[in-house]
C-alpha cells in the first residue's frame, strides 16, 4: 500500500516554466517526473510505478505471443554500427565516446546490430529459425531540440524486438504476429490509436507501419480517409497524379514581370497585365536545396510549400538536406534567385526533382531565370525534364485519397509503435547467414518493432487527462483505488487502512492519503491531479456506516456501506 505520509511525493500547484504539453505539466505537477537537464529526466516513485505497468503490459503481450526477451548494453562499441553505415547515417544524434584506452563506444541509439551478431554467434541452420527476441532498454539520441517533456527527451525507454526468417513469406508471418501483439498491447493500455502506412527512413527496409496517438499537440501529422479507412504518415501518403496532354499548348512566351520574386506578387502582376484568373496553382515553385553537398532543385506548385521531412523521406540515402542561402546563390550566379525555373536546369548542374502534381503535359508559370522575368506556357515534357518525381509538397486537408479518391482529413499524433520488414540490410552487412535445407548458404531477412514505452507514460497522460489533472487507465494507474482518510479523529485512518487491506486481498492496487497535517481540500485536490481511477473518501458519512466512491474518468459518485466497499470498488474496476 502506497501511503502518503511517507510516500516520496511533493505535488506542485504551479506548471514547470518549460512546460509546452499537458502531460509535461501535469506529470511534473503530480510528482511523477523531474528535469534534470534538456530532454533527461529522472522518474519519481509514482511515475515509474506508472512506466514498470507499462513495461510489464509490453512484456506479457511479447511473452503470449512467443517472443523471447534479452537484454544488452547501452554502452556498445562503434565497429557494427560502421559496417551498417548507421555510424554515419545517424551523424550527430548518436552519443559517441571513448574508454581510457582510446576505444571508439556509443550510447546505443537502437540494436539492430547487435542483435544481428547475436543470432549470428548462436545459430547457423534454418531448422533454428523462425526466431523473435526483443528487450526493453534504455535508448540514447542526441536530439538537436528536446522538447514536450519525456515525449521527445534525450534518454527514452523503448522495447525493441526483431524477427528472424530464412524466407520473405516467414517475414510476412513474423510481422503480422507484431502487429497483432501490439494492437493487444496498446488496447490494454487504453490508448486511442490509427496504424498508419509510414516511411522506413534510416530504418531500410519494406513495409512500414507506426501506432500513431492522435493528439492535438503532437509532433506528426498523418492523413485519414473516413470513407475506405486508408490511413499515412504524411510523409508516406501518395500523390496520384496522370499525365495530361500538352501538344496543344501555346508555346512557351517569356515576359516582363518587375518586382515579383514571391507567387503573391506574381500573381499580382499576371491578373494585372495578361488577362487575369491567375492563382497561385498556375505558377511553379521551384525550390532550391542542397542535399549532401549537391545542388537539387524540387518542383511544386506555387500554391503549396515543400515539406521538407516529407521530401527527405522519399529521397533514400540523403542524410543532410537544406535550403539554399545566400552563399549558396553567391557561388551560383546563374540561379537569380526569385526567378529561377526548370528550363535550364541541366544546365545550371541541378538534379531535378518534382512533386507528382507536376505532372508531365502540365503547363505552368515559372522563372525565367532572368531577374524580373518570367516564362508562360512552360510545359513539363517540352520545356523542361524532370529526373525524378518525389512526393515533396506539403498535403492538405481535402486532399484527395490515394486509394478511393475521398478528400482525407489531417489529424496529429504521437508516434508510439513503428513495425518494419527490414529484409536482408542488416543480416547482409553483418554476414547473418544460415544453411538452408540443401546445404546452401542463405542470407537471413528480419523485421525490426518498437514501442516507445516512455513516451506512452506521456501519450497516455495526453489523451486521458482533464481540467483536474491526470486521468490514468486501470491498467497502468500507479494505484488503482486511491483512499482519503479525512478529519481529526483515529477511525477515519484505521478504517481507510482496514479498507485498504481488503481491497489487496481482492488483488486491488492501493495509494491511500494517510496525512494528518493535510486538509481535505488539499487531499481531494492531490487526488484528482495523480489520476488514479477510483477515488474512495473515508470520512463524514462514516456515522452512517458508508464511504463515498468518486469515478475519476466520469466524475460519478456514490455511497456504499463500509462492508459492501470492496466489492463494490472491484465491480466498478472491472
Amino acid at each position: 500500500m502506497l501511503k502518503m505520509s511517507t510516500l516520496f511525493l511533493r505535488t506542485l500547484r504551479d506548471d514547470p516554466a518549460d512546460a509546452e504539453v499537458a502531460s509535461h505539466r501535469l506529470l511534473v505537477r503530480a510528482g511523477y517526473i523531474r528535469r534534470i537537464a534538456a530532454g533527461i529526466y529522472s522518474w519519481l516513485p509514482l511515475g515509474y510505478i506508472t512506466l514498470r505497468n507499462i513495461e510489464r503490459v509490453v512484456r506479457e503481450e511479447m511473452d503470449a505471443a512467443g517472443f523471447q526477451e534479452v537484454h544488452f548494453p547501452a554502452l556498445l562499441p562503434q565497429d557494427a554500427y560502421k559496417e551498417t553505415n548507421r555510424l554515419a547515417e545517424y551523424g550527430p544524434n548518436l552519443f559517441r565516446l571513448q574508454d581510457r584506452k582510446g576505444g571508439a563506444y556509443l550510447l546505443a541509439p537502437t540494436h539492430e546490430e547487435m542483435f544481428t551478431l547475436m543470432v549470428k554467434s548462436e545459430y547457423s541452420s534454418y531448422k533454428d529459425l523462425p526466431l523473435s527476441l526483443y528487450q526493453i532498454q534504455t535508448k540514447y539520441r542526441d536530439e538537436a531540440r528536446p522538447r514536450s517533456g519525456i515525449i521527445r527527451g534525450r534518454e527514452f525507454v523503448m522495447k525493441d524486438s526483431y524477427s528472424f526468417d530464412l524466407t520473405d513469406e516467414g517475414l510476412d508471418v513474423s510481422y503480422n504476429k507484431h502487429r497483432i501483439a501490439y494492437v493487444k498491447t496498446f488496447d490494454r493500455l487504453g490508448m486511442r490509436y490509427n496504424i498508419v502506412k509510414a516511411v522506413s527512413g534510416a530504418m531500410g527496409g519494406s513495409r512500414s507501419e507506426e501506432f500513431l496517438a492522435p493528439c492535438p499537440t503532437g509532433e506528426d501529422t498523418y492523413v485519414l480517409c473516413e470513407s475506405c479507412g486508408y490511413a499515412a504518415n504524411v510523409e508516406a501518403m501518395k500523390s496520384t497524379v496522370n499525365a495530361v496532354d500538352g501538344s496543344g499548348v501555346a508555346p512557351m512566351q517569356i515576359v516582363d514581370t518587375p518586382n515579383t520574386p514571391t507567387i503573391d506578387t506574381l500573381v499580382e502582376v499576371l491578373n494585372v497585365n495578361f488577362g487575369g484568373g491567375f492563382t497561385g496553382a498556375d505558377t511553379l515553385k521551384n525550390v532550391l536545396l542542397v542535399a549532401d553537398g549537391k545542388n537539387i532543385a524540387v518542383l511544386v506548385p506555387g500554391d503549396r510549400e515543400v515539406d521538407l521531412k516529407r521530401l527527405q523521406a522519399n529521397l533514400p540515402g540523403v542524410e543532410d538536406l537544406r535550403l539554399f542561402e545566400d552563399a549558396d546563390f553567391a557561388k551560383n550566379p546563374l540561379l537569380v534567385k526569385g526567378y529561377v525555373g526548370p528550363q535550364r536546369a541541366q544546365e545550371f548542374g541541378l538534379t531535378l526533382y518534382a512533386d507528382p502534381r507536376v505532372a508531365p503535359g502540365t503547363s505552368w508559370v515559372t522563372g525565367a531565370n532572368q531577374r524580373n522575368q518570367h516564362a508562360l506556357n512552360v510545359v513539363n515534357g517540352r520545356d523542361f525534364f524532370v529526373d525524378e518525381y518525389v512526393d515533396s509538397a506539403e498535403v492538405r486537408r481535402g486532399d484527395p485519397c490515394p486509394e478511393c479518391a475521398t478528400p482525407v482529413v489531417i489529424d496529429r499524433a504521437i508516434e508510439i509503435g513503428h513495425i518494419f520488414q527490414l529484409g536482408r540490410k542488416y543480416a547482409q552487412a553483418l554476414e547473418l547467414t544460415v544453411l538452408d535445407g540443401d546445404g546452401q548458404s542463405r542470407v537471413v531477412t528480419m523485421g525490426s518493432y518498437g514501442i516507445g514505452v516512455s513516451r506512452a507514460v506521456a501519450a497516455i497522460a495526453e489523451q486521458t487527462h482533464d481540467e483536474l489533472g491526470l486521468n490514468w487507465p486501470e491498467e497502468i494507474a500507479p494505484a488503482q483505488v486511491h483512499i482519503i482518510a479525512t478529519g481529526k479523529e483515529d477511525l477515519p485512518f484505521d478504517t481507510a487502512v482496514a479498507l485498504g487491506v481488503s481491497l489487496e486481498a481482492l488483488g486491488r492496487t492501493v495509494m491511500l492519503d494517510d496525512r494528518r497535517d493535510a486538509s481535505a481540500g488539499v487531499k481531494f485536490k492531490d487526488a484528482e491531479l495523480i489520476g488514479n481511477p477510483i477515488i474512495v473518501v473515508v470520512g463524514k458519512a462514516l456515522v452512517e456506516g458508508k464511504i463515498e466512491i468518486r469515478v475519476r474518468k466520469t466524475g460519478e459518485r456514490l455511497e456504499a456501506l463500509l462492508e459492501q466497499a470492496p466489492a463494490v470498488i472491484s465491480g466498478l474496476l472491472k
